[in-house]
């Protein structure tokens, strides 16, 4: 059964109201008060505490110190002569954790309240922590700065990202907004079950992290305000420590014998590699041959002296050499990107190998670590598949970055490369977003692949953002992460953070034009609707599919009776003021282009040929989600329908309902009359992403579903490694495995097809003594890579592809028109014969040259072919 999170605002106002019928219970309650040098501070404190808690409980404090020497502990011996306080003092090297369980041994009552001494929590705020554990509701209220109602005074911009940074490190661990509070209130029996191993300072966190599923957690807002006297004990060291606490959480290593017997046999699992790949690249071997030998053996090495002896104390299992043979391909992919990275910049040979090797041990040190020799620590299964879902995101992230500059570019991206190179607010197949994103990567990256495809990277961490922070929303943080795995695994999330399209920008302000969709039609924020505005004209600078949420939207409005109001309200239509103010450089480009770019992508598709498609459209949707994400699809769907007349689960199940269902009906309803694009339908299963997440979530709290959630264990396994081999493939090949032999299937050669084309310019020029016009006889595949690759060597101005013979050639007619080709010397270039055969292409010149044909060649083998003819003299036909 799904599950809806209830607004902030209102789940205050339900506890306020649960609450009231413990008023008049006095609970017993031990406060404890950790100092180290507080002298400044632990008479106010204290003071505070009194007068906070004496008429509401029975209660004692105890002052537990970690060796003040500054008058701390003079003064709480002072407090003790006239009020129920108690001293403890502590030199044991524990640190805060020992100090406060310490104290915690110590303490009489069932309710512990643990505070810092600095002031920095308010004391009046004891009562509101302590009522949720006396009624019996809850094991553990947190005092917290991020719930609503909640803040942070005094602190400057920095201290607040941080904080926000640590807490967000700890959220595979708790939903707990505010993990690290120091403010909180736990029954006694469940902060000393974590007492045994607990270390570091986030004592907090430690009886969350021991407490599991089974412990029960309220926040209660507080204003949390920087200290005003003495020195704050937080540095590197207490830093450290939680990374510390974080990684044994984690199933990490936990003495540091393990981790230098781990050290040891990886570098000599480093010294094996190395020779090896020297050995045999001194033999003659490709780099891709020999830096795969070399990881086998090494990883063979390594796998086996881990067992014998780094982990010799963590038991095997049936599948942990299958664990061992997943992690080694995705270690070598990753490393082969590091290869691949490092050659193209040029690096010396034994810099790119130790790169590599590098790389590929980063990969293969976590993974053994906290993957195929983890240690049998129990974790709940919910916070397995959090921990399992941000290792594969963040290895995805990594993948794609340390290959997107040693992978060449798709035509299209090389077609919106020249985008940038002639900047304006509009373009005849598309809107601007796409150029101004490839501008920017350029300008800091250089003209390079990764230059162009930086904004892609951007574009897909801002969807998993958006995606992230809505599934949260709607269903909690594990779902949340559940779908943070989804938009890394599925097949078009995956391609629009690969490469830069349109799509990317699309994606992601889709993404946040949906979050901030639920936080107004679901949340009531009023405000939410300027994010929506913002998105959606971000969106429409993209590609114009977005503007299918404005439909969307008001079927929702319609059919959700909660939300009629809004078409009173002036919000929604500021938000179209927004989204049109943000495309308003679109508007003004068409108005002075002849509308062509609206009529490109309206009129003309529209009318074009009649032909039945939805066939096709169904085989495109089955590519965008792959085999598992489209069997989820589909259960979540069949229990959405079902769930939306059910009273709590209306607002939700609607909202993901009609934000699915009205694009899509639209592209089903294109699909009956007209011819359909593979990518059109990706962004709108943003969407359904949550609900998605959702159903895992349930079948993995509950125990069922265990076919499906095998199935996603498979699928997810499956496709990474598949991304990864894949990009593999694509920048240094595989051993074994040739190539398409057609430039025209994969991103492969083209910068040697480039190469090529320069080496027979350069030959006709020579021969002519004119400088030649290259032109790519298809609409722009070819004289786009040739724009590109032959930057430096060739002027765009001598680049335009079949339009100069009155075809198809989108923006390149606009490019190249007005330009004098008139008796030009031209250079023909197809990868099909074809294309530069036809008797025709004669009347255009007074002579043209045979169809010549040359192969090209990357890494050694055969990977496509290309023809060209030379023509003398252009001219108009007659």
């Amino acid at each position: 059964m799904f599950s809806y999170r209830m607004p902030s605002h209102e789940a205050e106002h339900a506890k306020a109201f649960q609450l009231s019928d413990v008023q008049d219970i006095r609970p017993a309650v031990s406060i404890i008060v950790p100092t180290l040098n507080e002298a400044e501070n632990i008479d106010r404190i204290l003071g505070d505490i009194i007068d906070s808690v004496r008429e509401h409980f029975n209660f004692e404090i105890i002052v537990t110190d970690g060796g003040s020497t500054d008058g701390t502990c003079e003064s709480a011996n002072r407090w003790a002569s006239r009020h129920p306080i108690r001293l403890v003092r502590n030199d044991g090297p524990g640190g805060l954790a020992e100090d406060v369980f310490s104290a915690a041994a110590k303490a009489r009552f069932p309710i512990l309240v643990v505070l810092d001494a600095d002031g920095s929590h308010p004391a009046s705020s004891i009562p509101d922590l302590v009522r949720p554990l006396a009624s019996g509701r809850f094991d553990m209220a947190v005092g917290s700065r991020y719930v609503e109602g909640g803040r942070t005074v005094g602190w400057p911009l920095h201290r607040r990202l941080l904080s926000r940074l640590g807490g967000a490190f700890a959220s595979p661990f708790t939903d707990v907004s505010d993990p690290l509070s120091g403010f909180f209130a736990v029954k006694r029996d469940r902060l000393l079950a974590a007492g045994s191993h607990a270390e570091g300072f986030k004592i907090g966190l430690e009886a969350i992290f021991a407490g599991g599923d089974a412990l029960t957690v309220t926040e209660v807002p507080i204003s949390f305000t920087d200290r005003i006297k003495g020195k704050s004990k937080i540095g590197a060291r207490q830093f450290a420590a939680y990374l510390g606490q974080l990684v044994r959480f984690s199933r990490g290593t936990d003495t540091s014998d393990t981790f230098h017997r781990f050290a040891v046999v990886g570098f000599a699992g480093f010294v094996l590699d190395f020779a090896i790949v020297s050995m045999m690249r001194i033999l003659g071997a490709d780099i891709t041959v020999a830096h795969m030998s070399g990881f086998c053996f090494a990883a063979l090495f390594n796998y086996l002296a881990h067992a014998e002896w780094s982990f010799k104390d963590r038991a095997g299992n049936s599948t942990r050499f299958a664990r061992f043979l997943l992690l080694s391909v995705l270690a070598l992919a990753m490393r082969g990107g590091f290869i691949a990275t490092a050659s193209d910049l040029g690096l010396p040979f034994l810099w790119v190998l130790m790169l590599g090797i590098a790389g590929g041990g980063i990969v293969s040190y976590v993974g053994n670590e906290f993957y195929v020799f983890r240690s049998d620590t129990f974790l709940p299964s919910t916070t397995r598949w959090k921990l399992a879902s941000v290792a594969v995101a963040a290895y995805v992230v990594m993948i794609r970055i340390v290959y997107q500059g040693s992978i060449d570019l798709i035509p299209q991206e090389a077609y919106y490369w020249n985008y940038a190179q002639h900047p304006a607010l509009g373009y005849l197949d598309h809107p601007p977003m796409v150029a101004w994103l490839i501008w920017l990567g350029t300008s800091i990256f250089g003209n390079s692949e990764f230059g162009v495809r930086a904004g892609a990277t951007l574009c897909w961490l801002l969807t998993a953002f958006f995606l992230f922070r809505l599934t949260d929303n709607l269903f909690g943080r594990t779902s949340a992460f559940l779908a943070l795995l989804l938009v890394s695994i599925l097949p078009f999330f995956f391609a629009i953070g690969t490469v830069m399209t349109p799509d990317a920008p699309l994606t992601a302000a889709w993404a946040g034009a949906l979050y901030f969709l639920e936080r107004g039609l679901i949340g009531r924020r009023r405000r939410a609707w300027l994010g929506v505005g913002i998105c959606i004209g971000l969106g429409m600078l993209s590609k114009y599919t977005i503007a299918l949420l404005g439909p969307a939207t008001i079927v929702f409005l319609i059919i959700h009776p909660q939300s009629r109001h809004w078409f009173l309200s002036k919000w929604p239509y500021l938000c179209a003021a927004i989204a049109i103010a943000l495309f308003s450089p679109v508007i003004l480009w068409n108005a002075t282009h002849d509308w062509a770019s609206f009529q490109f992508q309206g009129s003309r598709r529209w009318l074009a040929d009649i032909r039945f498609s939805t066939h096709t459209l169904s085989m495109f949707i089955t590519a965008l989600l792959g085999p598992v994400g489209l069997a989820l699809a589909g259960i979540t769907m069949a229990r959405l329908v079902r769930l939306a007349d059910h009273l709590a689960m209306r607002g939700p199940a609607t909202f993901i309902l009609v934000f699915t269902l009205v694009p899509l009906s639209v592209f089903l309803g294109f699909s009956l009359l007209h011819g359909v694009k593979l990518n059109w339908t990706g962004p709108l299963w943003l969407a359904l992403l949550p609900a998605m997440a959702k159903i895992v979530a349930d079948a993995v709290k509950q125990g069922r579903r265990a076919r499906l959630v095998a199935a996603l264990k498979v699928g997810t396994a499956t496709s990474i490694l598949c991304f990864a081999l894949f990009l593999h493939y694509l920048a240094l090949g595989l051993p074994f495995t040739g190539y398409s032999s057609t430039l025209r299937g994969l991103p492969i050669a083209w910068e040697e097809f480039s190469a090529g084309a320069e080496q027979i310019k350069a030959k006709v020029a020579a021969e002519t003594g004119y400088s030649p016009l290259l032109v790519g006889m298809d609409a722009y595949n070819i004289a786009s890579q040739l724009g590109f690759y032959g930057q430096g060597r060739t002027a765009l101005d001598d680049i335009t592809s079949q339009n100069l013979f009155g075809q198809n050639g989108l923006m390149f007619g606009t490019w190249h028109a007005g330009k004098a080709s008139a008796g030009r010397v031209v250079i023909l270039y197809g990868v099909k014969e074809n294309s530069v055969s036809g008797e025709e292409l004669a009347k255009w010149f007074d002579t043209i040259g045979p169809v010549e044909r040359r192969a090209v060649q990357k890494n050694g083998s055969v990977a496509g072919t290309f023809f060209y003819r030379v023509g003398y003299g252009f001219r108009q036909p007659t």
